[in-house]
């Protein structure tokens, strides 16, 4: 059999969900995904308006993996998926001397205007 290529994507820059979309079609492909430096994933939206989604949020249940509610966990297929993404805040041991990619669809240059507000996601959840 054929080895399963990990793909190594540096979070830093990217939009939240455009990220967790290309990411849970990667994993549900059959692909390993490890994204990196989470703590620099940017989410549009002025900051009170997310921290009230991310309260309420809170409210109905634990869920830190935006990725998650885009596959169907409750599968085998969606496990499977699920169980070949690692997610982590830094950058690290084995994977410091990979190359890191970036996804240019999810970048926040390219796609927020420089007007619009943006926050990252370890503010967001660090002033709960």
């Amino acid at each position: 059999m054929a080895e399963v290529q990990v793909l190594v994507l540096d979070g830093r820059g990217h939009l939240l969900g455009r990220l967790a979309a290309i990411v849970a079609k990667q994993v549900l492909l059959g692909r390993k995904v490890v994204v990196l430096r989470c703590e620099g994933i940017n989410i549009s939206g002025n900051f009170y308006r997310n921290k009230l989604k991310y309260l309420a949020f809170l409210r109905k249940r634990m869920n830190t993996n935006p990725s998650r509610g885009m596959l169907p966990r409750k599968t085998k297929r969606g496990q499977a998926a699920l169980d070949r993404l690692k997610v982590f805040d830094g950058i690290p041991p084995p994977y410091d001397k990979k190359k890191r990619m970036v996804v240019p669809a999810a970048l926040k240059v390219v796609r927020l205007k420089p007007t619009r507000k943006f926050d990252k996601a370890s503010l967001l959840m660090s002033s709960s």
